[in-house]
């Protein structure tokens, strides 16, 4: 149980960094307490695990024809449902939260290779293995 509880809050403090710092890029972002980023923080993470592969599913047509663009509009869509549940998490408008959620993304990305030293599936090889070589 211990085993799966320190990733699940890296990740929660992954996200709240990148919320916390997408405020300061964004003007249209902004929280009232340090209460409210960490629940934001935490409702987008489980927004992202249940509501966002809802989302994709329903709209695969869709994602499909734009060549996965939609997905970033799926993103915003997910962020601007948070700043709607969360009390003292505001949001001005749709395209602050497309940016905001592309950003976010870009930095979750980037702090979760270096803190999580990134998993096998998206560890990026920069050398042969032992034994092995490269043509």
């Amino acid at each position: 149980m211990l085993a799966n509880l320190t990733p699940f809050l890296l990740h929660w403090a992954i996200t709240a960094f990148g919320l916390w710092v997408a405020s300061h890029v964004f003007k249209g972002l902004r929280y009232g307490s340090t209460i409210a980023l960490a629940v934001a923080a935490l409702l987008l993470g489980l927004a992202n695990a249940v509501v966002r592969p809802l989302l994709v599913v329903l709209t695969l047509p869709l994602t499909l024809l734009t060549f996965g663009l939609f997905l970033l509009v799926i993103n915003a869509l997910v962020l601007m449902l948070v700043a709607r549940l969360v009390q003292g998490f505001h949001l001005d408008g749709f395209w602050t939260a497309f940016w905001a959620s592309i950003f976010m993304a870009l930095l979750s990305l980037v702090l979760g290779a270096f803190i999580l030293g990134g998993t096998p599936d998206f560890t990026i090889q920069t050398s042969p293995g032992p034994g092995q070589t490269w043509l």
